[in-house]
């Protein structure tokens, strides 16, 4: 929780006189929510001349949750909170009107959209950039948590050139994420433990060909992860239980990364625009979901390889294509705040 989360707790009012100003808000261009992808699209659409509003429960998103960051081409090393902080500068040179602090609860789309936040205000936008982004799904066992960012990391191509050679790490998951974890951790650290729950990995068939080529490589299937431990500091091991048997192993190691998948932070928008099975936004190659005139970016989507530099092109991507549809489409928006209607 940042400074201005604690602030809005601690001053109980606060809710309220931020529904009110907000309900005061002018119809925007585009709405757009708040992490990498957001601070592209709010950019770009800024330098468009265009009324820009950026509404987010936390400016950042998912990567202040990140500690190191390094490889966003140009940026050589850094954090995740400090990479936020530049990204939200770089937002207000722009006349763009940043909302922080707020959750989105509805989206109500129509001639003029409406995004419902949980204060009670209702913003409107003649389009919209969905990118709320998506949380790592956790394993759900004791040290998960007190260890995240001090030997517990979720992704790989982020966080695994940190654990140089020498180090021993962890990989849960048998999926297609999981096996590419360890086909790239191994060849960083000296040796990778990869942890299946299930009797079988479930990866593609050419993955698993050439994991089983790695010497530095042991894989557990049946294994069910029951505690991540450490000394207080960090990890120095983890202990699973071997389903066939029910004997309780443990493991030395230096690091665990958690790959059994991504929840897409959506639960607000089902019912709305179309879903995919695993509850991403399906998205064409503009962007474009299934309502007309809103578009989505992030790793809320369907698109694959979920990478800040990767959400941030998207994001842009979404916001020309949204800047697009405004220029097709604004005789018909005159013609709606002519007649007064507002969905």
């Amino acid at each position: 929780m940042g400074v201005k989360e604690i602030l809005a707790k601690l001053d109980m009012g606060s809710a309220a006189r931020t529904a009110k100003d907000l309900e005061n808000k002018l119809v925007f261009d585009v709405l757009i929510g708040g992490g990498p992808a957001s601070a592209a699209a709010a950019i770009y659409s800024a330098r468009k001349g265009i009324a820009t509003g950026v509404v987010a429960e936390r400016f950042g998103g998912q990567v202040l949750d990140t500690m190191a960051i390094e490889n966003f081409v140009s940026v050589t090393e850094t954090e995740g909170p400090k990479f936020a902080v530049a990204l939200e500068q770089h937002v207000k040179i722009y006349e763009v009107d940043v909302m922080d602090v707020q959750r989105a609860e509805k989206l109500v789309p129509g001639r003029i959209n409406e995004i419902h936040l949980a204060s009670g205000a209702v913003l409107k936008a003649k389009t919209i950039v969905l990118s709320t982004g998506a949380r790592w799904r956790e394993i759900g066992v004791p040290g998960e948590r007190e260890y995240r960012n001090r030997g517990v990391a979720y992704c790989p191509h982020c966080d695994g050139p940190l654990f140089n050679k020498g180090k021993r790490v962890a990989v849960i998951g048998g999926g297609n994420s999981g096996v590419e974890a360890v086909i790239d951790l191994a060849g960083i650290v000296s040796a990778v433990t990869l942890i299946e729950f299930g009797a079988e990995l479930r990866a593609d068939a050419v993955l698993q060909k050439k994991l089983y080529s790695l010497p530095n490589v042991s894989v557990i299937t049946q294994g069910q992860t029951l505690e991540i431990i450490g000394d207080g500091k960090k990890v120095d091991g983890l202990v699973y239980k071997d389903r066939t048997t029910g004997a309780e192993h443990r493991v030395e190691l230096e690091g665990v990364f958690v790959q059994i998948g991504l929840v897409p932070n959506n639960k607000w928008l089902k019912g709305t625009v179309d879903l995919s099975k695993h509850g991403e936004i399906i998205v064409d190659a503009k962007g474009a979901t299934s309502i007309p005139g809103v578009f989505a970016a992030s790793d809320v989507t369907t698109v694959p390889y979920k990478q800040i530099v990767i959400a941030v092109g998207e994001g842009a991507k979404a916001s020309l294509s949204a800047f697009d549809h405004l220029i097709r489409t604004s005789l018909e928006y005159e013609a709606v705040v002519e007649e007064g209607v507002t969905a």
